[in-house]
């Protein structure tokens, strides 16, 4: 009975995990690597036409982005998911393979100019359509006999529509183990969806901890904050900017303006518009609306029994074109504007960043997560320009970011959920968090008597004797590149973490060849001053 990680390992994105008995193959999540990729990742040690069965945790695609690839490879067993996670993935999925081609067209338009060998998308729609059609939903806290001696409950994980904690009851040999997969765990008290369930039984646990270093504070007044943010940027003439992920961030921005149109709490710019710019998170709300009102808190239903469609109010216009979207740009006045990418890495986002980061008056307003190495992590800690489309832009707009808008449980949020399990499962396996925020939740679990292991990719664990049997890859993507020859003693940690920040810094002065003069002025200056103190 051996558990196999091969995903988010000292990473944020990218999840997924295998379980193995000496007959069956579970894989738990399917996630596409998003933002900075610091390991070199392991490949699945098994075919894909030999995984009896995949459990998904939720829709983003950091869980689910790899299933298409996974059919395309020959997988074609029951996924399973919740009511919600299944539609989700039906237009996520279909999104994701919609840009994979796209991407294919493009970069074989360049390489059939430079007589290059043609690129070949990650996957299709083919594939992406062929996998849904697999997919099975079950509701949460009900026991599912998935395969023989194998069982599966989900229960709501207060991170998203739809999102799950996978348990999982493997009985071998005479051997029972029961393994929790929490998938991402949910803030507590956000709108629309209800708070994590707490869970009691596990063995073996194998937990995220994306804020396990940092707490989100005490809990703001998202109302008033948004305001502030509407206010000053409407007296001053511009718009405001809101990269936001499709599913779930957009949506609890709906849930927020639409209060505040309500109450009219907005002064002096009566009918000010909101522009939802993204097909995809226009399809998801829809999902949203037509969703069994059972998988929303008090307060979602208490507006829905009253009538009220928490996620739509006057002045809210869905623009689906891209002649729509262009639109946009030749509104003249206050509004806000709500677009995916929420890490502005791709979308129509990067268009509106490119119309607005150069006004004074305009404001970007950032409302989730940042991944390192992600367009809106460097434009939030402060780059004064970015390429988009081939232009310099200097970055003169306001930069906010609300970041107690939340979908993770901060570290006091993951700690009472790991707490929860009595008695205390065997050991804890800490994932999904950048390297340095996984091993100092770790060693808080520690510190608290839990037994914690932060494993890397290839890592395999045989969970009836507790024994590490496999030994993973700690090679760092960069360094693997330039010097590929085997090492005969392992880096420590230490060690490891120093190369990190050295491939980062290699990767940032390339970037920076396409910088201004000034820009790279001042980079040079500041890297100047940390070389002058460490030498």
């Amino acid at each position: 009975m051996d558990l196999c990680f091969l995903g988010a390992a000292r990473e944020v994105t990218g999840s997924r995990y295998l379980l193995s008995t000496k007959e069956k193959n579970i894989l738990i999540d399917c996630g596409m690597e998003q933002g900075h990729d610091t390991y070199e990742n392991q490949e699945l040690p098994v075919m894909a036409s030999e995984i009896e069965c995949l459990v998904l945790t939720h829709a983003h695609i950091d869980h689910s982005g790899m299933v298409p690839r996974l059919f395309k490879e020959g997988f074609r067993g029951p996924v399973y998911a919740t009511k919600a996670t299944t539609a989700l993935c039906g237009i996520m999925l279909k999104d994701s393979a919609h840009i994979q081609e796209y991407e294919a067209e493009w970069r074989n338009r360049k390489a059939k100019r430079a007589g290059s060998e043609p690129y070949v998308p990650i996957y299709t729609m083919e594939d992406a359509e062929g996998v849904l059609k697999q997919f099975k939903s079950i509701p949460y806290n009900e026991s599912f006999q998935i395969l023989e001696n194998v069982s599966l409950v989900l229960t709501d994980a207060g991170h998203l529509l739809g999102s799950a904690s996978a348990t999982l009851q493997i009985q071998e040999k005479g051997e029972t183990r029961r393994i929790v997969f929490s998938g991402d765990i949910g803030n507590l008290h956000q709108p629309i969806i209800k708070d994590p369930h707490y869970l009691k039984e596990a063995d073996y646990v194998v937990m995220e901890s994306t804020y396990g270093d940092r707490l989100h504070g005490k809990r703001p007044d998202y109302i008033a904050d948004l305001c502030d943010v509407l206010q000053t940027t409407f007296d001053r003439g511009g718009k405001v900017v809101i990269p936001s992920f499709a599913i779930g961030r957009s949506q609890e921005m709906l849930y927020f303006l639409r209060e505040i149109k309500q109450k009219k709490l907005i002064k002096g710019h009566e009918g000010w518009p909101v522009f939802m710019d993204s097909p995809l998170a226009i399809k998801a709300t829809s999902i949203f609306n037509q969703c069994d009102d059972t998988n929303f808190d008090k307060e979602m239903r208490d507006l829905i029994d009253r009538g009220i469609n928490p996620l739509h109010f006057d002045d809210l216009q869905l623009c689906v074109t891209p002649d729509e979207s262009k639109a946009i740009n030749f509104h003249e006045g206050p509004g806000v504007i709500i677009s995916a990418s929420g890490m502005a890495e791709a979308g129509r986002i990067r268009h509106h960043l490119k119309h607005n980061l150069w006004k004074p008056e305009a404001t970007i307003l950032f409302v989730g997560y940042q991944s390192v190495g992600t367009l809106g992590r460097l434009i939030l800690e402060g780059l004064k320009e970015v390429r988009l489309f081939d232009d310099t832009i200097h970055v003169q707009a306001t930069i906010r970011s609300l970041q107690a808008i939340s979908g993770h449980a901060d570290a006091d949020g993951l700690f009472t959920w790991a707490q929860s399990f009595d008695p205390k499962p065997l050991g804890y396996f800490i994932c999904h968090g950048e390297e340095s925020v996984a091993l100092t939740f770790a060693k808080r679990l520690e510190d608290s008597g839990l037994e914690t292991n932060v494993p890397y990719n290839g890592d395999v664990w045989d969970l009836v004797t507790g024994l590490q049997t496999n030994e993973g890859n700690p090679a760092l993507v960069r360094a693997k590149k330039r010097n590929p020859s085997p090492q005969t003693k392992a880096p420590s940690m230490t060690d490891r973490k120093l190369q990190s920040a050295s491939d980062r810094m290699t990767g940032l002065l390339e970037k920076a060849r396409s910088y201004s003069n000034n820009l790279k002025s001042d980079l040079a200056e500041q890297l100047e001053k940390v070389l002058t103190k460490w030498e």
